[in-house]
């Protein structure tokens, strides 16, 4: 029975509940469980058993009053970059020890109202800063998959890696992601699970320790689109606290969900082909084509001319914008503090051994395009050239109403590899950057297996705040692919 409950999905253990196949209590403990056979995949800086218990408890009281929410007694996980009031919130960085927030953020505390149980918070690159999970202070993230006849650790995808492991572990019903470059997307491919950033703006980032600021949103992880679509529902909304926050209401996404795709405009950016690209990948996006023809879709070839600008207009603005969020970790107010003979040693002091090697590269590169000599060709260029991606997908947009792309090019690599080389890193967002820096909706669905029996996603991308069709779309992909493969080991 107790893994049983583990393999539901939420949309399944929230009708489980309604019937009362079984308690808050009892699906908290089976998710518990499995959280402690599964702790070798590191996934979790933070476990919050006896939290969890007592929300579960207060969430039974609600259901037999039939005053449940939306996430009533669901166990979920929560990335450790979400400030968590009364519980520590690391960002996986050794200069955030022992800090304890006194507040909530936005994003958890709307979970919370909607009786969300809240299993602990998951590991990640450290302030977010990685496509593999291995830059956190407290040790890489493993994926529950491996290579069928190999045992070696794979990466789960990064920075939200944790989450994502958590999930596709069968450890937690969803859990929540933040995508600045991909963060989202990229790990929900590498674990063969769906994953959704809405929209800039859709989600608050108060309470959310910060990376680079234009660029950050909430999104969730789910097994399934429907899922996605009720996690975000419940996450989402008009924050006052967030400027950034939009005030617009909140779609039903999930009870709108549809999957039909007869009529819509599907397009495929040539410049998404690019070199080097696997053929497996080729094929995998071919297919997802063929897939949408079948259910109605017209698909078109359209072109992002600036695409290939955006990586390097990605790695000037979101490290510019760390360069300035994190100067203020300094060791005197809250976290790791590292005293010197003086205030500046002991500012040097702790940063130098609070952040790791990954933070303060980017640091120095945002630093550096941020200086006097430098701001115009680097950091005001960049800017410009942001413009003119976005403004490609404000001319695509008029041709057709999704664009559907790779969400990585590749699957999952082991734990090692490409970690001596920064620039073959970055390059694990080729595909989902782009979108980031127009703000727009994106969603990744697994839609296949490699050649190694490792899971591929396919990416949706919509309209600024047309989160409905990007979740409509990745339905008809996800039902066309038929995923239903589970991490070697946990198929018993």
């Amino acid at each position: 029975m107790t893994s049983d409950l583990t393999r539901l999905t939420l949309k399944a253990a929230r009708d489980g509940l309604a019937r009362k196949d079984f308690s808050a209590g009892e699906l908290t403990r089976a998710h518990l469980a499995a959280m402690e056979k599964a702790r070798g995949l590191n996934a979790f800086i933070t476990e919050t058993p006896e939290k969890a218990l007592s929300m579960a408890e207060a969430a039974d009281r609600r259901l037999a009053d039939g005053a449940g929410g939306l996430l009533e007694g669901l166990p979920v996980a929560i990335k450790d970059l979400f400030c968590t009031e009364g519980v520590a919130t690391t960002a996986a960085s050794h200069i955030l020890d022992g800090f304890v927030p006194p507040y909530e953020s936005t994003v958890t505390r709307k979970l919370w109202e909607q009786g969300a149980v809240c299993l602990g918070k998951t590991n990640l690159d450290e302030f977010a800063m990685g496509s593999a999970n291995i830059t956190s202070h407290h040790g890489p993230v493993k994926s529950p998959w491996t290579q069928p006849g190999d045992t070696a650790d794979l990466v789960p995808g990064g920075s939200s890696g944790g989450s994502a492991a958590a999930v596709a572990a069968r450890v937690a019903l969803a859990a929540t992601g933040t995508d600045t470059g991909g963060s989202i997307r990229q790990p929900a491919s590498f674990c063969g699970i769906a994953g959704i950033k809405p929209t800039y703006g859709r989600c608050s980032r108060w309470g959310t320790v910060a990376f680079a600021s234009s660029l950050d949103q909430a999104g969730a992880f789910a097994r399934t689109v429907e899922d996605c679509a009720l996690f975000l529902q419940a996450m989402a909304g008009h924050d006052p606290k967030d400027s950034t926050s939009a005030d617009l209401a909140v779609p039903d996404w999930s009870g709108r969900l549809s999957g039909r795709v007869k009529g819509l405009r599907i397009g495929l950016p040539k410049e998404y082909r690019v070199e080097g690209m696997p053929s497996e990948i080729e094929r995998l996006w071919q297919q997802g084509a063929d897939w949408l023809k079948a259910e109605g879709a017209e698909v078109v070839e359209i072109s992002l001319p600036h695409t290939k600008y955006a990586l390097p207009t990605y790695y000037i603005i979101a490290p510019a914008e760390a360069s300035s969020n994190l100067a203020r970790y300094d060791g005197m107010r809250f976290g790791l503090r590292v005293e010197g003979k003086n205030l500046a040693e002991t500012y040097m002091k702790t940063r130098g051994l609070g952040f790791g090697d990954e933070v303060r590269r980017r640091i120095l590169i945002g630093t550096y395009v941020l200086s006097a000599g430098y701001y115009d060709a680097y950091y005001l260029k960049a800017q410009k050239v942001r413009r003119r991606i976005a403004e490609d997908f404000t001319a695509a947009f008029k041709e057709v109403d999704a664009i559907l792309t790779p969400t990585a090019p590749s699957a999952a690599f082991r734990i090692g590899e490409k970690m001596d080389d920064p620039v073959a890193m970055y390059l694990n967002d080729v595909f989902t950057v782009p979108s980031s820096l127009a703000g727009l909706p994106g969603m990744s669905v697994p839609a296949g297996l490699s050649a190694d029996g490792l899971p591929l996603g396919l990416q949706v991308i919509g309209r600024a705040w047309d989160e409905q069709t990007v979740l409509d779309v990745s339905r008809a992909i996800e039902d066309a692919a038929g995923f239903a493969t589970l991490p070697y080991g946990l198929e018993a």
